[in-house]
């Protein structure tokens, strides 16, 4: 079954053929299926944010669509970035947000360097019935960046000792965000 993921982003793109392409799914991006959409991201959850995709995508195509918004959220900058992770202090690059969020946080104590990142996963099927779930994943922020795996703040976020960035993808897969948000839409749509 044909699956387009309502994303150009070529991390989770990479992702969800991983987790997704094992279960039988077909799964593209959009602009692998001919949709040019750029929706303006204006919820203020990660869950409205998600929905305003999908419905975007599954309006223009017909089709299974999926798509999620994530970001990551820490504990002592009040949940920041949350929803403004693609886009924090305004910076365009992943290793200069990370670095922008290290700097806010110099003067935070180990213990105080909890943080979680949130994947909202909207889904809507080609009879146009949807479903929302939402998957996170616990840790700390490094005091610097290590690794060479991932993208965006998966260099600074620790889990059970190594950053992201140094878990292979195989692993991450297991016990990320969105293999959390995966799981719960896998264990819906089985449920159907």
């Amino acid at each position: 079954m044909k699956l387009v993921i309502a994303s150009n982003n070529k991390g989770k793109i990479r992702e969800y053929k991983q987790i997704l392409e094992k279960h039988g799914y077909e799964v593209m991006s959009q602009s692998e299926a001919g949709l040019d959409l750029e929706v303006e991201e204006t919820g203020t959850t990660f869950a409205e944010n998600s929905a305003l995709k999908a419905r975007a995508a599954y309006k223009a195509l017909g089709c299974a669509v999926l798509a999620d918004d994530s970001g990551l959220s820490v504990d002592a900058l009040n949940g920041e970035p949350g929803v403004y992770s693609a886009r924090y202090g305004g910076i365009d690059n992943d290793m200069e947000r990370s670095l922008y969020l290290l700097k806010k946080m110099e003067d935070v104590p180990d213990d105080k360097r909890g943080a979680h990142f949130v994947c909202t996963i909207h889904f809507i099927d080609t009879d146009g019935s949807e479903i929302c779930v939402e998957g996170r994943v616990y840790g700390t922020i490094n005091r610097a960046p290590v690794g060479e795996n991932g993208f965006g703040y998966d260099p600074i976020f620790m889990y059970e000792g190594r950053s992201f960035a140094q878990i292979p993808a195989e692993e991450k897969n297991a016990v990320s965000h969105r293999a959390n948000a995966l799981k719960q839409l896998e264990e819906k749509l089985a449920a159907r």
